[in-house]
């Protein structure tokens, strides 16, 4: 299985990627988790990330392809991989399509989970997170006991710059402009499958392999 999540910030695709990634056997690719690993390492391609991350500017998509191209050559994804956000342009789509071409592979599926953008903000503003032991919550679907403190050490939740509103709403906004595009890329390669992100991890979960027909 080779396959591409899609889909708004706080749509769940990171979860929904665990999920599927141990369904199917194959690992979950991640571009976030592939930056923090090539910049702890210190990796040529990780060092030229770094570069773009110090000046403040997106890194370019060839560093991020490549650190891609990387992953999916280990052993472990011989079988498939999940793909959690990357491609997020048409250029790195492009760049996919290439990558899989030389390597002989094909993508089965790309498909989008579709939330509304009230709900993202709903879910993504009302993250908090204590800063002395890391535990999470959510002001409403995982509140903690008492207001604004942490159940497990009593410390003062904070609410993480990325996840305030202003922010969330920028995102959004990048999200329309660079990533939805590739909703019709893959669709005119009669690629795409599109499903509700609403409701419980396990229904999302049943839609996506709904449409994998699994």
């Amino acid at each position: 299985m080779r396959l591409i999540l899609l889909g708004p910030p706080g749509a769940g695709k990171g979860t929904q990627a665990d999920v599927l990634a141990a369904h199917y056997g194959v690992p979950h690719v991640s571009t976030g988790d592939l930056f923090r690993y090539n910049l702890r390492q210190g990796t040529p391609v990780g060092l030229e990330a770094k570069g773009y991350l110090d000046r403040g500017v997106l890194v370019a998509d060839d560093v991020t392809g490549r650190m891609v191209a990387e992953r999916i050559d280990r052993e472990d994804a011989a079988p498939g991989f999940i793909l959690d956000g990357y491609p997020r342009n048409l250029a790195q789509g492009e760049d996919l399509e290439e990558m899989l071409r030389v390597r002989r592979l094909h993508l089965d599926r790309a498909v989008a989970v579709d939330v509304p953008e009230d709900v993202v903000l709903s879910r993504i503003t009302g993250r908090r997170l204590c800063p002395s032991c890391g535990a999470t919550y959510h002001i409403l679907y995982s509140p903690p006991a008492q207001e604004g403190r942490c159940d497990r050490c009593g410390a003062e939740l904070l609410q993480r710059p990325d996840d305030r509103a202003e922010t969330v709403t920028v995102r959004l906004g990048v999200y329309r402009d660079e990533t939805a595009p590739l909703l019709a890329f893959y669709r005119e390669r009669n690629l795409l499958e599109t499903v509700s992100g609403l409701g419980s991890v396990d229904e999302v979960t049943a839609r996506i392999r709904e449409v994998l027909h699994d």
